[in-house]
């Protein structure tokens, strides 16, 4: 009896020890979401409908998938390929729910690699947010001039007199419809950041994230396998309309390499605004980044000032025309005042 009265002290003891450990790892993972290392306190919600996964269930080929394919790309159960290690391909995956997420941030999981040695390789692919979806073009499988933000992740150097610039590459561009895309600088001119990214032939995961939070979009990357972000660009000012679709697009030249991916996870971000912040931040509807001039965009404040010299105008010119009546009718009054007294 005694020792059946230890056996279960000894079990309770471990119990309660197991319990002990178990209840800062339960803590843990309940607060897994939470960016405490930023200023402003964030939660992260996985969006299903604008997320691309294994198993790939029903992409490109079912109604009732939210993903659609588009030129080249196939779905293996390991990863969708935009584009096989063969001349002259292009693909893209395109999600059909358009997003309307204020705050929210994009996980791309990604393996670039192929039989061509280094620089003997090309050309990348492309993340994109954007207006227009599924129309195959000129900028790594997609459109040209289009309508919002295009991450690139770029393989090989068009620019043959650079040499500051190491590749492959990743950079970013937002757009109105009015700016092109210029291969021959590797888009260089239209770029708002970027930074040299090894991705090619590795044998570990590859990673970017793309964030955009408060009119920010920064880009971080985990390409070394040791599980941590490191900065690629960070940009404020950046100013996205909501609606827009998710898409990936890869093309393959002269030269080539397979683009696949293995997942896109999207996070809707719960952030924290002061009221002065929700005031200042107004509904868009032309992408444009703060302090960047896009050909053919008219800034807010050249537009408020045409709008006030206006109302100045023909306030103006208003009272000029209410003082021509009331002279004229003073002039009237006085005129029958003197036949009056006359």
């Amino acid at each position: 009896m005694a020792a059946a009265i230890g056996v279960r002290e000894r079990s309770s003891r471990s119990q309660w020890r197991r319990w002990r450990v178990r209840v800062p790892v339960l803590l843990i993972v309940a607060f897994v979401h939470w960016d405490t290392g930023a200023a402003d306190q964030t939660e992260e919600y996985l969006k299903r409908e604008h997320s691309l996964s294994k198993p790939y269930q029903g992409v490109g080929s079912s109604t009732s998938s939210l993903w659609d394919l588009l030129g080249n790309s196939l779905v293996t159960p390991q990863y969708v390929r935009l584009t096989p290690d063969l001349q002259s391909k292009q693909g893209a995956v395109w999600n059909r729910v358009p997003c309307y997420l204020r705050d929210w941030e994009m996980q791309v999981h990604f393996k670039i690699h192929g039989q061509g040695k280094k620089n003997l390789n090309g050309d990348g692919f492309a993340i994109w947010y954007t207006k227009d979806r599924m129309q195959a073009g000129p900028v790594f499988g997609s459109k040209d001039n289009f309508v919002g933000l295009g991450v690139f992740v770029d393989t090989y150097p068009n620019e043959e007199k650079q040499h500051e610039r190491v590749f492959p590459y990743i950079s970013a561009m937002v757009s109105n419809g009015s700016v092109t895309y210029d291969h021959s600088r590797d888009g260089r001119p239209t770029e708002i950041g970027g930074c040299t990214a090894m991705v090619r032939n590795l044998n570990h995961d590859t990673f970017f994230v793309i964030r955009y939070v408060k009119r920010r979009l920064t880009i971080m990357v985990d390409i070394d396998g040791k599980q941590e972000w490191k900065d690629c660009l960070d940009v404020p000012g950046v100013r996205l309309p909501r609606g827009y679709f998710f898409g990936a697009s890869a093309v393959t030249g002269d030269l080539s390499d397979n683009h696949d991916l293995i997942s896109l996870k999207l996070y809707q971000l719960s952030v924290e605004r002061t009221p002065e912040e929700e005031k200042m931040d107004k509904e868009v509807f032309i992408p444009t980044v703060d302090n960047m001039k896009l050909p053919g965009e008219t800034s807010t404040e050249s537009m408020s000032g045409f709008a006030l010299f206006l109302i100045v105008f023909f306030s103006v010119l208003g009272l000029i025309f209410a003082g021509v009546i009331l002279l004229i009718v003073y002039s009237k009054w006085q005129e029958r005042n003197r036949k009056r007294f006359y």
